[in-house]
């Protein structure tokens, strides 16, 4: 339904210009440190993986590296497995699950898989706990040739000559896409704020094209051994898509410029992990996307 809330930046109706949007970076405050959270815990890993850096952002290159830990021992003759966080760089788990995945878990599975793990695609986004970058363009829709995201041309990039056999792209659902992120892109495109309703629980997002029910049923039974799998409303749908399996929706990848887009896997899923449930800690969030890739990576072996 619309709402009558106006967001505190622009005159409703009107999209932003450009004295909106430095309004809107301007009303940004960093809240944590890329360099202090995630790249030690990137660099603690250089005995289990090569270490690379694919890119900076230029808000300030020294500031905002972007890394990759991909396999010491690659093997051509193995499959590759991406690994994505942070492309939201507020959804905490989906960087932080990836290097714990990294950490504890990848070493299993490195007999079949190449890994390439980018754990924090949007640093800048990490810093200020938001969706957008600085430009407040969302990464998320930004994966096509001649991004104006440099979170997602960087990606991009790195991804663009690699045979995916599978990618998993770590997310979360919020309060706050509810409360911030939703009513801002309404107020910066111009248009009407429609509110909906945030799903209690883990979800996954499937390819349109490239469904892979067996797939994301998988991650879905692994997962739902660490917290619990959001419920389809009365309408049948989660974030207002059909409900096409237990907890699994489906959205057309490339086509929105999703990162879940950004290769040409066989096997891919967005998770979506939900952190302001009263049922879940923040261990367990990095743990249910950790065990999203532990269940997706074992549906693989057996194939």
């Amino acid at each position: 339904m619309k709402t009558e809330f106006q967001y505190p930046i622009g005159v409703s109706g009107q999209p932003w210009g450009d004295e909106e949007k430095k309004a809107w970076l301007d009303s940004r405050a960093v809240q944590r440190l890329y360099q202090e959270e995630v790249v030690p815990k990137i660099q603690a890993l250089a005995d289990q993986f090569d270490i690379n850096q694919y890119g900076a952002l230029s808000y300030d290159a020294d500031r905002f590296p972007l890394f990759c830990l991909k396999s010491k021992n690659w093997d051509e003759a193995k499959q590759i497995v991406v690994v994505t966080g942070g492309v939201h760089g507020y959804e905490t788990s989906g960087v932080h699950g990836a290097l714990l995945f990294a950490e504890q878990h990848a070493a299993a599975y490195e007999d079949k898989f190449n890994f390439i793990i980018a754990p924090c695609v949007s640093p800048w986004g990490y810093e200020v706990i938001n969706r957008w970058n600085p430009n407040a363009i969302d990464p998320n829709r930004s994966f096509y040739q001649d991004s104006p995201a440099e979170e997602s041309a960087a990606l991009r990039s790195l991804v663009k000559d690699l045979d995916v056999l599978a990618h998993f792209d770590l997310h979360e659902t919020t309060d706050s896409d509810e409360t911030e992120f939703r009513p801002a892109l309404a107020a910066r495109d111009g248009k009407a704020y429609i509110e909906g309703m945030i799903p209690d629980g883990f979800y996954t997002v499937g390819d349109t094209l490239n469904p892979q029910p067996e797939f994301q049923k998988a991650i879905i039974d692994s997962v739902r051994k660490v917290t619990h799998i959001a419920p389809a409303d009365d309408n049948g749908q989660i974030i207002g898509a059909d409900v096409v399996q237990d907890g699994v929706i489906l959205y057309p990848m490339v086509e929105l410029g999703l990162c879940g887009g950004v290769t040409n896997c066989q096997y891919g899923t967005t998770t979506e992990v939900y952190p302001d449930s009263a049922k879940v800690t923040d261990d367990e969030c990095n743990r249910a996307q950790v065990a999203a890739i532990v269940g997706g990576l074992d549906y693989l072996v057996t194939l």
